[in-house]
């Protein structure tokens, strides 16, 4: 039998190492794809770690229910190898992008289409073996889209932080006031978000960031204005010049500063999507909240079909690719630790 090779965590909060077991077999409805690229996310860092900071010294285990050892990868694109003998077989050969947030299928949120805000769900890379690996197994053919002409390692970014980013931006596209937009974090997420904004939004686009590489990139790539939030008077500074501050801001880094920083800059009658999972805590008095009548909504990576939606956009030529590099599979983790040191901008793309 062929062998798969993987990139697996064997101990938590240890670097990864290679595991070589027998290839699955698929069955049912299940699809085995040969993976060639695997974009490496953020939150790769907290499953390889064991818990996401909650603040206040307290930690969010995410630990239970994971079998050591474990693949991590959830940004994949490949080819069809072999399916389950319940999909057809013309699907072999097929390139395909995996959208990972497959939830159970058979509770209220899954019927409902939201399979991202499941309970028991399936991800791939977070619950079951994901891509930093040769081979995937994914549970149902329906998760698997097509994306020529798009290049590979696009198609495999958008089941991300493409998806996030994109859900997230949605949330703001039907407000009444759209005079300006922040967008808060430029990694990954942050830059497939001004990329997406542009396609989605008419007003001007801001970006903040504390890394003047990051400020650069995203001016360069279509950014109105950038602002580094620690510098002084960054608030009173930004209120005058937006006469107020912004009507829509989405936080994609998710962090005590970061939402601190949100709120100051928001405007009256704003909203706030926070995407980011970096972790601390927030607080926000009631007086103030109420005072500004803001909105504060929490989003975590979308759904199937706005991935669907999503990825006919990019097939129609109507976003823009984000900055993004190439790196062996075998070398993600270096990647992780660089990632994890700031010293990546935009998205690390692992190939086979």
């Amino acid at each position: 039998m062929a062998v798969m090779r993987r990139q697996s965590l064997v101990t938590f909060d240890a670097p990864l190492c290679e595991t070589i077991v027998d290839t699955p077999k698929p069955q049912g409805r299940e699809v085995l794809v040969r993976i060639e690229r695997c974009g490496l996310c953020h939150s790769d860092l907290h499953i390889q770690d064991g818990y996401a900071d909650l603040g206040g010294g307290k930690k969010l285990d995410t630990t239970r229910g994971m079998t050591l050892p474990f693949t991590l990868g959830h940004e994949i694109a490949g080819v069809v190898d072999e399916v389950g003998p319940d999909v057809a077989a013309g699907l072999v050969g097929s390139k395909k992008a995996v959208f990972p947030w497959i939830g159970c299928g058979q509770c209220r949120d899954c019927k409902n289409g939201d399979e991202n805000l499941c309970a028991r769900q399936r991800f791939l890379g977070v619950s079951i073996d994901g891509g930093f690996a040769t081979h995937v197994l994914v549970p149902d053919a329906k998760y698997l889209l097509d994306y020529d002409p798009l290049p590979v390692n696009q198609a495999a970014t958008l089941m991300c932080s493409g998806v996030t980013a994109y859900g997230a931006l949605k949330r703001l596209v039907d407000r009444p006031r759209q005079r300006n937009l922040l967008l808060i974090g430029l990694g990954g997420v942050g830059m497939m978000g001004l990329s997406f904004a542009q396609a989605m939004f008419k007003q001007p686009i801001t970006v903040a960031d504390l890394s003047p590489a990051a400020r650069e990139t995203a001016l360069k790539n279509g950014a109105a204005n950038a602002y580094d939030p620690s510098e002084p008077d960054a608030i009173k500074r930004i209120l005058k010049e937006t006469d107020g501050g912004f009507d829509e801001v989405v936080d994609f880094a998710g962090n005590e500063k970061s939402m601190a920083f949100a709120v100051a800059v928001a405007a009256r009658g704003g909203k706030v999507v926070v995407s980011g999972l970096m972790g601390g805590q927030f607080t926000l008095p009631m007086v103030q909240w109420v005072y500004k009548r803001l909105t504060v909504e929490g989003f975590m990576v979308g759904t199937l079909a706005e991935a669907h939606e999503l990825m006919a956009l990019a097939r129609a030529g109507k976003i823009k690719p984000t900055p993004m590099r190439e790196e062996p599979m075998g070398d993600v983790q270096k990647w992780i630790d660089e990632l994890r040191a700031g010293h990546v901008v935009g998205r690390i793309v692992l190939k086979n």
